[in-house]
């Protein structure tokens, strides 16, 4: 059997499908495209969860607020060209809380540490004891690999699609 790989983009992509041999209550599926299109520029909707981590969905357009995490984040791009600013934080600057970023009020002080532009599957590491802004020139998509937090978005209901029958 021969099988073929297709990657999506925000404008163009085709919602998946999955067969199983089992009780389709079990399982939830989302489309990080899709919810990307559905979302404001750089609401991070949670799309995966596994304990307190979670993949968020981010669509990416203009200049995002000034984030940072106690602990490292990646980011994914899954479509489009993302820039990454970094800015050093002082030790006391540092957030505190359990997980997940948290919005800064503005930008921070500390020293421009530079940043990285990524393209479709390109990630990139979002430090601990940096904060970052992403900005985007047109609707860029990316996946945010963190902790559950502040900035973490729920909205299964919305997203998942329950399937009642197998696909054959």
């Amino acid at each position: 059997m021969a099988y073929t790989t297709r990657t999506g983009a925000l404008d163009a992509y085709e919602k998946g499908t999955i067969a199983l041999n089992d009780d389709l209550r079990k399982y939830a599926f989302s489309n990080v495209f899709e919810v990307a299109g559905m979302s404001a520029p750089y609401e991070r909707v949670a799309v995966v969860q596994n304990l307190e981590y979670v993949a968020e969905a981010v669509r990416a357009e203009g200049e995002s607020p000034w984030y940072a995490a106690p602990h490292d984040e990646f980011a994914i791009v899954m479509d489009g060209e993302i820039a990454f600013h970094f800015i050093q934080l002082a030790d006391d600057q540092v957030p505190g809380h359990a997980g997940g970023a948290v919005r800064l009020g503005g930008q921070p002080n500390g020293a421009v540490m530079g940043r990285v532009v990524a393209r479709k599957g390109h990630q990139v590491l979002l430090p601990k004891g940096a904060a970052y802004q992403m900005r985007a020139a047109r609707p860029s998509v990316a996946i945010m690999q963190t902790v559950d937090g502040p900035e973490t978005v729920k909205r299964w209901s919305q997203i998942c699609t329950l399937q009642t029958e197998a696909v054959q």
